[in-house]
């Protein structure tokens, strides 16, 4: 039985590791969005090069996350946590010295291998080290820490490219790294994906790990998906590709690139189909409410996509505010979701899920039609502040009970593969929103570079993105039902990212979770 207590000096140097760990990732995803005109300008890239910088790392990570779940409990999760520890911090710095956009977009994609690795590892290594008494305070701070790391991410980022530079931003995970992993080595007990027994319960509900069912237990037949893993992360590349270069590359090249990536997709179903251990198991869609829920997540992930990705360059292009002004903008909605989660998480437990599932994508839609307002020399009271405070409010409403939904709407044994799959298709809606808003609204490959051709595009982005949200209400409306969630677990309730649903930590019959 895992027997750390929180309050040892073990179990800080634990919680202190693996929220470096999870910080990396989380810092990476909200700071790289604020320096994106600074580093089109350092680099004479092109817009189509910006939306690689932000969706290479998209793509290995959306395409790899379940499989590194799977890696850490064959292997060992410390070792693979400190693997992509490593890995990462490399990749960042590669990122900090690039001389091109062609090297920072390659460094970007091996980033998303890193955090493939590291992701899954953070939380799963607290619920396989703590004591049960102690598991439940011990996440619920790895999710408060990780969430103000994301509050400050922005203002961080903002920091950093106004003085030393936008390439601090990737930099700053060198450190971070070199603290993280001695740490991890020293402190951290390694959890090799045996059944943990336990004859007492606490901590999380529904606790796998502790019925010597869970915990990353592998059948003897059990087989990495290697191939679905690749041929996943490639319908997402191609797809990508073609949305991207539809405007300026080889009709041709387009055509097949997508053409591609739709047989690539069909054939990643084959194989899930097939294979004795997927990936991704399909029957798990079975379940009608994992279902809907899972399209509000596309409906509402792919809309929270497209809208950080270009509320940062409209701010700076168009509003002409400093990159610390931009990040700082934003704040708020990180803020309302790191303090108010866990209130929207009880009251979607008294009232169910379809009211906050409805309401929620409603605000974030009326946040976004609010972004209109911001144009050249907007105000940040009267234009920025209202928009950002309703966008915030939106997501307060949905996030938690989003989460706690998809884990209630499967057996708790598949609880922790529903979590992989809800955040994967979070990720992988963000990476698809990023590379096709540009194409929908007309945005030209030099768009960036002008005030009025960008805020032209943000205007038709906004309306789009709310158009998606509204639909996700829609879906949730009519599809989600009770019974009312009752997840309990911290990391369903407190949680500070905007880009991504948290990860359930425990692990399944050797998947995701």
């Amino acid at each position: 039985m895992p027997d750390v207590r929180l309050a040892s000096p073990q179990g800080k140097w634990i919680l202190l590791t693996t929220v470096l760990g999870s910080s990396m990732a989380l810092l990476d995803s909200t700071v790289v969005n604020v320096a994106l005109p600074r580093i089109g300008r350092d680099l004479d890239a092109d817009l189509a090069a910006l939306q690689w910088t932000v969706n290479a790392y998209l793509l290995t990570l959306a395409g790899l996350i379940l499989l590194g779940g799977s890696l850490g409990d064959h292997y060992g999760r410390r070792k693979v946590f400190v693997v992509g520890v490593v890995w990462f911090a490399v990749a960042s710095l590669l990122c900090g010295i690039a001389p091109n956009a062609g090297v920072l977009i390659a460094a970007r994609a091996l980033q998303g291998v890193g955090g493939a690795l590291l992701t899954p590892g953070s939380l799963a290594l607290i619920q396989a080290s703590f004591h049960p008494e102690d598991r439940g305070r011990a996440v619920g701070l790895w999710s408060g820490f990780g969430g103000m790391g994301a509050a400050v991410g922005p203002f961080l980022g903002g920091w950093l490219v106004d003085g030393p530079g936008w390439r601090w931003v990737f930099l700053l995970n060198v450190p971070l790294a070199v603290v993280c992993v001695p740490v991890a080595l020293r402190h951290v007990p390694e959890s090799d994906g045996r059944p943990v027994r336990s004859g007492a319960s606490g901590g999380t509900a529904g606790s796998a790990a502790e019925s010597g069912t869970g915990s990353g237990a592998r059948r003897p037949h059990e087989r990495f998906d290697v191939l679905g893993a690749f041929l996943g992360a490639l319908s997402l590349a191609l797809v990508t590709y073609a949305l991207i270069e539809a405007r300026s590359g080889p009709v041709g090249v387009v055509t097949g690139a997508a053409v591609a990536g739709l047989v690539a997709g069909v054939a990643f179903v084959a194989v899930e189909r097939r294979h004795p251990d997927p990936m991704l198991p399909l029957d798990i869609f079975a379940s009608r409410q994992f279902t809907a829920v899972n399209l509000v997540t596309l409906c509402v992930y792919a809309a929270f996509g497209g809208f950080f990705f270009l509320s940062a360059v409209q701010l700076q292009v168009v509003a002409g505010w400093s990159a610390l002004g931009a990040g700082t903008a934003l704040l708020p909605t990180t803020v309302l979701m790191l303090l108010l989660s866990a209130r929207s998480g009880e009251l979607a437990e008294h009232i169910g899920p379809r009211i906050p599932l409805t309401v929620g994508p409603l605000l974030c839609a009326a946040g976004m039609l609010l972004m209109l307002r911001v144009g050249p020399g907007a105000s940040y009271a009267a234009d920025v502040l209202p928009a950002v405070l309703v966008l915030g409010f939106g997501m307060v409403a949905l996030v938690a009970p989003l989460t706690a939904t998809v884990l209630a709407s499967v057996d708790v044994s598949r609880a922790g593969v529903a979590s992989g799959v809800n955040n994967a298709a979070a990720r992988a809606a963000g990476l698809v929103a990023v590379a096709a808003l540009p194409l929908l609204t007309g945005m030209s490959s030099e768009a960036y570079r002008s005030a009025t051709a960008f805020d032209d595009a943000f205007q038709r982005a906004m309306v789009l993105c709310a158009g998606v949200l509204v639909v996700g209400a829609v879906v949730a409306f009519t599809t989600v039902r009770r019974p009312a969630p009752d997840c309990r677990r911290p990391e369903c309730r407190t949680h500070g990212s905007v880009l991504a649903p948290p990860l359930e930590g425990e692990r399944t019959k050797g998947r995701l979770s």
